[in-house]
């Protein structure tokens, strides 16, 4: 039976492959590990040091944390290009998650240790280990798709609530757990939820049978000539849409990460948490993002299947510039939010809540597409590198976002905030005016021509 044969016959569940569901569980396990520690890891820096406070962190400056934030995030995901090739040209793409994951559980576990050495082991290993599973496991996802299949977005979306599950529960419960009783406990939480992700994972491989495998390694003929045949042209115009569309994303990560950093420590310093007699944690605004992603997920996607119903489809770089557009647009409210704390002293929780809302519409304009789109249009034989690349822009964009952080200490968070929102619009606008350029450069792989039809 061909590869395609086989993806066809695969069992279904609500409409997709029940391959999709077992990748959805293992990433969202994955997120809640990665997100649970991203919650608390700027504010365990910044927490003063002294053994008479309550629950100690490393007392750093927001300056030094949010450098380190920057080059960690950072390297998590530039470390994805290498995690590619690996899968790509040596274990295939289902054996690197799985190496991954146990990289990630080793790294989570050793931070749960209150020593400074463990502190920096334990970020090379979640470096590495998120560089391993991150792009392999999204690519997996487009794989369980024949060429063609309508259902590849709709799949990725339903993938990516399964993410922001993950990274909902994380900032709710280890974010808790590290802000209320201690840092290292819910650095330790966070490995427990890696620990069930690779169960979950390893149990669901009969649901993988036909995707993820080492192309060098296939009885299939077609897909060995895809692994040893150079380029042609047409792969080669494809991989430079792909790389073109790569710089929206790091300007859209290098906005939207201020969520980990200068937001969350805003949120800490400077927000009124006071609802009916209770300080809500400031973890817990890092869960509203992930909240709406699960709310509004499958109303954003069937907005743009309701488009192509009618005969407006929208190119999925358009719908990646009206992401980041309004994602843009929600830094707005953080400027009203700092111009209220410098007129009265104390910034209201409606601001944050309004600005992850849009940026929640924006990440979900922009990210499940973009993970679709590139595994349309990347070569075969290197779907894993290019996803990689993908994931290494994101990386390139968080380390914009800590460097917009540190220089917020001179400029002001006015400043930024306000800035970060007028540079992105006038980006937006810009780059959709010469989206019809890039058209013809995919040889009908994915209409891109940057207007609705």
């Amino acid at each position: 039976m061909s590869h395609e044969n086989n993806l066809l016959s695969q069992k279904q569940l609500f409409g997709h492959p029940v391959g999709l569901f077992v990748l959805f569980f293992t990433e969202m396990w994955e997120r809640f590990s990665y997100y649970g520690m991203r919650a608390i890891l700027v504010l365990y820096l910044v927490s003063q040091s002294s053994e008479n406070t309550e629950n100690p962190g490393l007392g750093w400056t927001d300056g030094e944390a949010l450098a380190l934030y920057g080059w960690y995030t950072m390297m998590v995901y530039v470390m994805s290009i290498p995690g590619g090739i690996i899968a790509d040209k040596i274990l295939g793409q289902k054996k690197s998650v799985y190496l991954g994951g146990i990289l990630l559980l080793f790294g989570h576990s050793i931070l749960a240790i209150e020593e400074i050495w463990a502190f920096y082991s334990g970020l090379v290993l979640i470096v590495i280990g998120v560089g391993m599973l991150k792009p392999n496991i999204s690519t997996m996802v487009g794989g369980l798709y024949v060429k063609g299949d309508v259902r590849r977005d709709k799949g990725f979306t339903l993938f990516y609530i399964g993410i922001n599950i993950g990274a909902f529960l994380a900032s709710i419960i280890v974010g808790y757990v590290g802000e209320v009783h201690g840092w290292h406990y819910g650095f330790g939480l966070a490995g427990l939820g890696m620990f069930l992700g690779l169960v979950q994972y390893a149990v669901g491989q009969k649901h993988l049978e036909h995707v993820g495998n080492f192309l060098g390694k296939s009885k299939e003929k077609s897909d060995l000539d895809a692994f040893k045949k150079p380029l042609n042209k047409v792969e080669k115009d494809r991989v430079v849409v792909l790389l073109l569309s790569f710089l929206i994303v790091i300007l859209f990560w290098g906005a939207f990460e201020q969520a980990g950093g200068l937001m969350n420590i805003y949120t800490k310093t400077k927000t009124d948490r006071m609802l009916l007699g209770y300080e809500i944690p400031a973890t817990w605004f890092q869960s509203l993002n992930a909240l709406f992603i699960v709310i509004f997920g499958t109303f954003v996607a069937g907005f743009w299947a309701r488009r192509k119903i009618k005969g407006k489809e929208a190119s999925s770089l358009f719908k990646m510039i009206i992401g980041l557009i309004i994602m843009g647009a929600g830094f707005f409210f953080m400027t009203g939010a700092v111009a209220q704390y410098n007129s009265s002293g104390y910034s209201a929780m409606y601001w944050l809540v309004l600005a992850y809302l849009f940026h929640t519409i924006g990440e979900l304009c922009l990210s499940p597409v973009a993970l679709s789109f590139i595994t349309k249009l990347a070569p075969i034989k290197y779907a894993s590198i290019m996803m990689g690349v993908y994931f290494a822009m994101t990386g390139f964009g968080s380390k914009l976002a800590g460097l917009l952080g540190e220089w917020s200490e001179s400029l002001g968070e006015y400043i930024i905030f306000t800035g970060i929102a007028v540079f992105t619009i006038l980006i937006g606008f810009l780059v959709m005016l010469i989206l019809n350029k890039l058209k013809a450069l995919t040889h009908g792989a994915e209409d891109i021509d940057g207007v609705v039809k």
